[in-house]
């Protein structure tokens, strides 16, 4: 398949991490996603009930970010997954990558993100 919709640098405050600092002070995090799945009826019915809701898809991603924390990002990328896979049915996959960009690492580095694939 090779309809897609992608949401690019959704972003909200949260504190998943390995430590204490990282719990208490919390940081920026970014979440790009990629959703496969048929865009036919919706390029021809202009109908939003014929695709997924954009924000809807924000909402669900801003609220895992913000949530309980998690030790490593590869868990809240697997669980934001999971359940864009769970509210929208025609989603036959879904890439998710979360960017920890203030990661605690002893290097200079622009970001460090995980992606995670999920389908059905």
């Amino acid at each position: 398949m090779s309809d897609q919709i992608s949401i690019t640098g959704i972003h909200a405050f949260g504190f998943h991490g390995v430590y204490d600092h990282e719990r208490e002070n919390g940081q920026d995090f970014f979440v790009d996603v990629k959703l496969e799945l048929s865009l036919a009826k919706a390029s021809k019915s202009d109908a939003l009930s014929d695709t997924v809701d954009y924000g809807k898809v924000c909402d669900i991603v801003i609220e895992a970010i913000a949530g309980p924390p998690n030790a490593l990002i590869e868990k809240l990328a697997g669980s934001i997954g999971d359940q864009l896979l769970k509210a929208f049915k025609p989603v036959k996959k879904v890439l998710v990558t979360v960017h920890k960009p203030a990661a605690p690492v002893d290097a200079q580095v622009l970001d460090i993100a995980v992606t995670v694939e999920r389908s059905r």
